[in-house]
């Protein structure tokens, strides 16, 4: 039997890939070329730190699943993680596709407000859930400061 568990990380993990399949090399190299903030100085965790988001969202989901197994609202409440997860996905692919972080700022700011959406709906179902989808609330918003921040410093790919 394919345990829910199961099924939440291979959907979290065919997102990602697909999000990593779509994203073009000259995007990476634009990306590269542009200018950062000073204080930007942990750029090379930023992959680590989305690792363990994913993960602690992964979780966050089982748990909720497992508080009401294919209820309609619990049903409702995954479609919200799916979204948020795509959402986040396309934030690289579709900011160096249009090779704009203005977009890149639009997309993490509209992932920082469906985490706290998501989150302040499944702070009644769990505690631990909700707790598991903090590391997300809180670091979407510094992600998308950090775009906003790269767009005053390279006004060309604004």
């Amino acid at each position: 039997m394919i345990k829910s568990w199961m099924v939440i990380a291979a959907v979290t993990l065919l997102v990602a890939f697909a999000g990593n399949l779509i994203t073009r090399p000259e995007g990476v190299r634009w990306f590269y070329r542009l200018r950062r903030p000073q204080w930007l100085t942990f750029e090379g965790a930023i992959p680590l730190i989305w690792i363990t988001i994913f993960i602690c969202g992964g979780w966050s989901a089982y748990i909720v699943w497992e508080h009401d197994p294919g209820s309609g609202s619990t049903w409702l409440l995954m479609g919200l993680y799916l979204l948020l997860e795509i959402i986040t996905m396309a934030y690289t692919p579709v900011m160096f596709l249009f090779r704009s972080l203005t977009v890149g700022t639009i997309i993490g700011g509209t992932g920082a407000l469906l985490s706290l959406i998501l989150g302040l709906l499944i702070y009644p179902v769990s505690l631990v859930a909700f707790l598991l989808l903090l590391p997300y609330i809180i670091w979407s918003p510094i992600g998308t400061y950090t775009t906003w921040e790269m767009r005053r410093l390279n006004p060309g790919a604004a």
